[in-house]
């Protein structure tokens, strides 16, 4: 019962009401990954034990959830804090991450959208390289995506693009000829994920995930201008930091520290200086709950389980304690405001 009193008095705290929350921007696009379990909704842990944890207080993960380890499936609870969440970051879109048909993943698509479509939400695709992926068995997933989820009220469609539904293509790169978008091309936006132009035939676009390499951009400002020359979307992806100790022991990925919150500023100030960021259409945020790779935007406890090393947001743009939790959200809409106030001034 002392479990379920904090957790209720959290969501009290933490969830901001949707009445109160500004009007989300269709050009901020979240990474979000909808493949958590725990014992209660799915029958056991999933994920939150990688890397030899043992949940639900031992995590994988650098940073301790506010909502602790929580389940993916948790449609009218944690989900619908999500929804909140996200629609007070001023993000519109929730890039949806999807690993193939019948996936844990894609059982409960039909439930996230439900929640996105009830907070004022859109949803795009981030489509992961199950195995076997193909050119063909991705114009075919776009095809049975529209085909099943395409009618909700929360199935993102770019209006100042064609109309067209947006996918997300990680590690893009892995395949050499992508001849078969051009079927889909027509109601699809396909991102790959590259800046390198000579890579990105038969793409609508491109973007880059790396939250490592927004701190420096490469290759940002020519990516963009090949998009804008070529009639594709430049989509840049900006993360508040890298951080999987715990997730990957041994991992030889460098840390990003977020320095309060100092990292993601820059990465954001990358993205929307013309001459570096290369204008971009959308900017895509690493990730709103990415929590192995300590990328995340979504609350983190400020008072995490002892013993496990758990960092926390403290000192995020000058935040402390319950504020310090929201910091990065927070942060994201006032960047949100900002890339919006571009477009109005006709910067995009």
């Amino acid at each position: 019962m002392r479990a379920l009193f904090l957790t209720l008095v959290l969501l009290l705290t933490l969830t901001p009401p949707v009445t109160a929350a500004p009007a989300p921007g269709s050009n901020v696009h979240l990474f979000y990954y909808p493949w958590y379990g725990n014992p209660a909704v799915y029958g056991e842990y999933r994920h939150w034990q990688q890397g030899g944890h043992t949940p639900p207080t031992d995590v994988g993960a650098d940073f301790y959830p506010a909502l602790g380890a929580y389940d993916s499936g948790d449609f009218t609870g944690t989900v619908e804090s999500h929804m909140a969440w996200i629609r007070g970051s001023g993000a519109g879109v929730l890039v949806y991450s999807w690993w193939g048909r019948e996936s844990y993943e894609d059982r409960l698509a039909e439930g996230v959208l439900a929640a996105a479509a009830r907070n004022g939400l859109k949803v795009a695709w981030h489509l992961e390289p199950y195995g076997g992926r193909t050119a063909a068995s991705t114009v075919a997933d776009i095809e049975y995506l529209i085909a099943r989820h395409g009618a909700s009220p929360a199935f993102y469609r770019a209006a100042e693009h064609g109309n067209r539904a947006a996918f997300y293509v990680f590690e893009s790169l892995r395949i050499a000829d992508w001849s078969a978008l051009d079927l889909v091309s027509d109601r699809a936006i396909v991102l790959a994920q590259t800046t390198d132009v000579s890579r990105v035939a038969h793409f609508g676009g491109m973007y880059t995930y790396d939250g490592i390499a927004g701190l420096t951009a490469p290759g940002w400002a020519g990516a963009g201008a090949y998009c804008r020359a070529n009639g594709l979307v430049w989509a840049p992806s900006v993360a508040p930091g890298y951080l999987d100790k715990r997730a990957n022991p041994g991992s030889g990925t460098p840390i990003v520290d977020r320095r309060e919150g100092a990292t993601y500023d820059r990465q954001w100030n990358n993205a929307l200086d013309p001459a570096i960021g290369g204008r971009p259409h959308w900017v895509s945020v690493t990730s709103f709950n990415e929590w192995h790779e300590g990328s995340q935007i979504e609350p983190a406890d400020g008072t995490p389980p002892p013993g496990h090393g758990y960092l926390t947001y403290d000192g995020a743009y000058g935040s402390r304690g319950p504020a310090a939790s929201t910091a990065y959200l927070e942060r994201t809409r006032y960047w949100a405001a900002r890339l919006a106030a571009r477009d109005r001034n006709g910067g995009g």
